[in-house]
């Protein structure tokens, strides 16, 4: 039995992992893929996108989303994604064609054809799907829940207490999390559970192929590029997180996760805090839960999981 889904995405290093671990399970029936900037500008997200589904011989709907947030200047992540998106890797030259349809369109008819609920994954900033269920709130009853990575309960990585998807588009994050959709996020409570080790990247370099040392080379870039403070701990230039990983492993095998509903808003207005997620984990406001916030991983399972994916495509692609 498959899962149909829609993927909004912004590759980026860790987008182009959770593809991968999407592209290797055929139980989801992937409708659409829709693009963001985000990681990078949204000419790079694009040609990164349909670059790699190309590379991994998958013939996929790509359609170009929204170029910029709502209000804000946009901000991008190529202090740790690089000058293309992807570290220091290329692709070639990709063989699929970018949709005629825009991603708000190609959204909204997907949808509303489909004869069952889809799941919406969403791993970049959420200024699309915010954009779609503004203009088109009759698709909400189409879409089963949203897997999402982005936001915190605790802490942050672009501010002191904001995560950099939501920190990117505040205003959509809001109107994605209020929409009276399920919502699981997969914050940087959990996703800094979900790393491989620098020992397993080595298991990941051992299978050969030309995909597992590209993967292998983006990793290490990613790792290298993220050390950016010493109040990251001792431990962090060991550990690769997989963000993006999380919102595409939840919906194949939420068993790996554990979490707590809660009542979830994002701060619009406060000077230092613009785009926090507020996760009520202590029922404090009394207001009724809207998001399942995940804050654990089996993280050996998880890794094996991914491990088998690029595998998996490995033999694939040949």
């Amino acid at each position: 039995m498959t899962i149909p889904v829609i993927i909004d995405c912004d590759p980026g290093i860790d987008d182009v992992m959770a593809l991968t671990l999407a592209f290797a399970h055929p139980e989801l029936d992937i409708k659409l893929i829709t693009t963001e900037p985000g990681n990078q500008t949204q000419e790079k997200t694009i040609n990164n996108a349909l670059a790699f589904t190309s590379y991994m011989k998958r013939d996929i709907e790509i359609a170009r989303g929204l170029n910029n947030p709502f209000f804000r200047k946009l901000e991008i992540a190529d202090d740790v994604h690089g000058e293309n998106g992807l570290g220091d890797v290329s692709f070639p030259e990709p063989t699929i064609r970018l949709s005629n349809r825009n991603a708000i369109e190609a959204m909204k008819e997907t949808l509303l054809a489909s004869d069952e609920k889809i799941v919406l994954i969403a791993t970049g900033p959420l200024t699309n799907v915010g954009a779609l269920l503004l203009a088109h709130p009759e698709v909400k009853s189409k879409i089963k829940y949203i897997s999402y990575m982005g936001g915190a309960a605790v802490g942050g990585n672009m501010t002191p207490t904001t995560e950099f998807n939501v920190y990117v588009d505040p205003h959509a994050a809001e109107i994605v999390f209020q929409s009276g959709i399920p919502i699981v996020m997969s914050g940087l409570d959990v996703t800094h559970k979900a790393y491989v080790t620098l020992e397993e990247l080595k298991t990941i370099e051992e299978i050969g192929s030309d995909f597992a040392h590209k993967v292998v080379k983006m990793l290490r870039f990613y790792v290298n590029a993220a050390k950016q403070t010493a109040f990251h701990g001792p431990d962090f230039e060991k550990r690769i997180r997989l963000h993006d990983l999380c919102a595409v492993s939840y919906v194949l095998t939420p068993e790996l996760f554990d979490g707590d509903n809660c009542y979830v808003a994002v701060e619009l207005e406060g000077r230092h805090t613009a785009g926090t997620t507020v996760v009520d984990y202590s029922q404090r406001t009394g207001l009724p839960h809207n998001v399942k916030v995940l804050h654990t991983v089996h993280r050996e399972k998880f890794v094996e999981q991914f491990l088998n994916a690029v595998k998996i495509m490995s033999r694939q692609i040949g």
